[in-house]
């Protein structure tokens, strides 16, 4: 448990017990999420929650990084993967295990106990002094009040594409990218957090860029709810446009919202690093010029679909009192 490369990978209620994975930070670095799809898993040591956490040492701070999506989150989790400074956690599996569990009514440990010692568990730092960035699946988007709740030290932020971006991104990701967004919804409506005004059966009748504004709406309605209620000093919030157009600000702004000390050598030092150079997901030399291109194109071949879809959303976004663009922002 004062191993931070045994990492708290899976939580199983059905044995109260969490699955750890052996790590290293190199390991974090190379990992696309941790995921059993990009980890090179082997069989995880299991231990009983109560074991764990009376081994478990003092926990660091930790912030968190909620999204919607198709944002450029995953480069935000990198850029604060920095040695003596703070670790970034990309999406973990844990809170998909416990979001699961929620919807599923699994009876068992308290869930606000099991989700504080989950936390405590991912807050175990490589070296001393370091803080834990953390970025979680948007699957875990219905569970960020509770998590803000059980860490009231911690800050977050809310990173979101534009959304005829987020539609691009979707369009060209073809037939996966529009399942993705349906089993999405699937899951809002799970987490009963969706109040647009639509029906389960209307949602039916939508085409696939529908639901995804859908989605992007509920998401967006959620976290500016949530930023009006805990104030710009714990959540703001921040567009992938805004990021790539002055990353140097953006970064210095979150590092300050996440009370990290950043000076201008570390900023330069992130904002030419591979977090904003290369892929996140296939390591290959990847910038803002290369990024613009991609949705140039995928706007460009569903011009016709995207733009009515936005239009159609905005007018929903009026009717249920949703800002497009939401307070509390970052840098802007």
């Amino acid at each position: 448990m004062r191993d931070a490369r045994w990492f708290a990978h899976r939580y199983d209620p059905g044995q109260d017990a969490f699955h750890f994975l052996p790590v290293p930070r190199a390991e974090h670095a190379r990992a696309t999420f941790l995921t059993d799809e990009y980890l090179q898993v082997g069989a995880p040591v299991v231990v009983r929650r109560a074991d764990a956490i009376a081994a478990c040492p003092q926990p660091a701070p930790i912030h968190f990084v909620f999204h919607s999506a198709f944002c450029l989150s995953t480069l935000v989790a990198r850029a604060f993967d920095r040695p003596g400074l703070a670790m970034g956690l990309k999406e973990p599996t844990i809170f998909n295990d416990l979001v699961g569990w929620r919807r599923r009514g699994g009876q068992g440990p308290d869930m606000a106990e099991v989700t504080n010692d989950a936390l405590t568990l991912l807050a175990r730092p490589f070296q001393a002094g370091e803080a834990i960035v953390v970025k979680p699946s948007n699957i875990a988007n219905g569970i960020a009040p509770a998590l803000l709740a059980l860490r009231p030290d911690a800050r977050a932020l809310f990173l979101y594409a534009p959304l005829r971006t987020y539609l691009a991104s979707v369009a060209k990701k073809g037939m996966w990218g529009r399942l993705w967004v349906r089993t999405l919804l699937l899951g809002l409506l799970d987490d009963r957090t969706i109040d647009l005004g639509f029906s389960p059966r209307d949602h039916l009748g939508q085409t696939d860029l529908q639901v995804a504004a859908v989605g992007w709406l509920a998401q967006h309605a959620q976290f500016g709810a949530l930023a009006t209620r805990l104030g710009p000093g714990r959540l703001r919030t921040l567009d992938s446009e805004t990021l790539l157009a002055d990353p140097r600000a953006a970064i210095a702004a979150l590092a300050a919202h996440f009370d990290l000390e950043v000076d201008d050598t570390a900023l330069d030092e992130i904002v030419t690093g591979p977090a904003f150079t290369s892929h996140s997901k296939f390591g290959t030399r990847f910038d803002a010029a290369a990024r613009a291109g991609e949705y140039r194109e995928a706007t460009a071949m569903h011009a016709d679909e995207i733009e009515k879809v936005a239009i159609w959303a905005e007018a929903v976004a009026v009717t249920a009192g949703i800002s497009m663009k939401l307070d509390a922002a970052l840098i802007g």
